[in-house]
C-alpha cells in the first residue's frame, strides 16, 4: 500500500479526539500525491460531518466561485487537497463552530503535508490555518488577506467563504476586485499548465 493511502487510512479511522467531539469522530479529508492545489481549512462544519464531503455547503459553493473552479476539479483529489487544521466536526460554541481541535494538526498535519509535494499553492482559510502556514504574523485577519501579494505566489490567506462573512465582503469590495481575478488566474495557470 502506498504511504499516502496509509495515512488515510489511518486519518479516516482516528478517535483521537472522541470524547471531545459531540457528533462523534467522522475525519473529512481530501488528498492526492500529485495535487498541486491546498486548501487549508478550519474544520468540517455539521453539513459536512453528515456528508462527509469537505465543503459540501454553502461556504464551498462560495469557495469554488472565489475560485472560479468546478465541482469535478474541486473534487478531484489528484488535483486539490482539503486539509483543514481539524479533521472532525468540532461542535458548536456561543458564536459559531468550535475551533478546531489541537490534537488534530499535531498529529496529522506534518504526515500528511510531507506526501504533497506537488504543493504549487497553497489557499490558508481562516485563523487557525493562517496561524499555522504564515507563524508569527500578527496582522487582523483583513489587514493579513490585504497583504496577500506578500505571502504569494505560493500561499494566500482568504478569510472563511461562510455566509457569516458577508459583512467583512461588504466593508472590503477590494477583496473582490482586486485578489479574486488574480487568484483565478493563478489557478487557471495551474490547472491548465503544459
Amino acid at each position: 500500500m502506498h504511504k499516502l493511502d496509509r495515512l488515510l487510512t489511518e486519518i479516516r479511522a482516528c478517535t483521537l479526539c472522541a470524547e471531545h467531539l459531540p457528533l462523534g469522530p467522522r475525519p473529512v479529508v481530501q488528498m492526492g500525491s500529485t495535487a498541486r492545489i491546498l486548501i487549508a481549512g478550519q474544520a468540517p462544519g455539521r453539513k459536512v460531518h453528515a456528508t462527509g464531503t469537505p465543503f459540501d455547503d454553502a461556504s464551498g459553493e462560495r469557495l469554488r466561485d472565489w475560485l472560479g473552479m468546478s465541482k469535478e476539479i474541486f473534487y478531484d483529489p489528484a488535483i486539490v487537497a482539503i486539509l483543514p487544521m481539524g479533521f472532525c466536526y468540532p461542535g458548536t460554541g456561543k458564536s459559531g463552530d468550535l475551533p478546531p481541535r489541537p490534537e488534530c494538526a499535531a498529529t496529522w498535519r506534518a504526515k500528511a503535508l510531507s506526501l504533497l509535494p506537488n504543493i504549487e499553492l497553497t489557499l490558508v482559510i481562516g485563523q487557525y490555518a493562517q496561524a499555522y502556514h504564515l507563524p508569527g504574523n500578527k496582522a487582523t485577519l483583513t489587514e493579513l488577506v490585504q497583504a496577500w501579494r506578500e505571502h504569494g505566489p505560493a500561499i494566500i490567506p482568504l478569510p472563511h467563504p461562510s455566509p457569516r462573512n458577508n459583512i467583512w465582503l461588504k466593508r472590503n469590495p477590494w477583496f473582490q476586485a482586486e485578489l479574486l481575478p488574480e487568484l483565478r488566474e493563478q489557478i487557471a495557470r495551474i490547472l491548465y499548465q503544459a
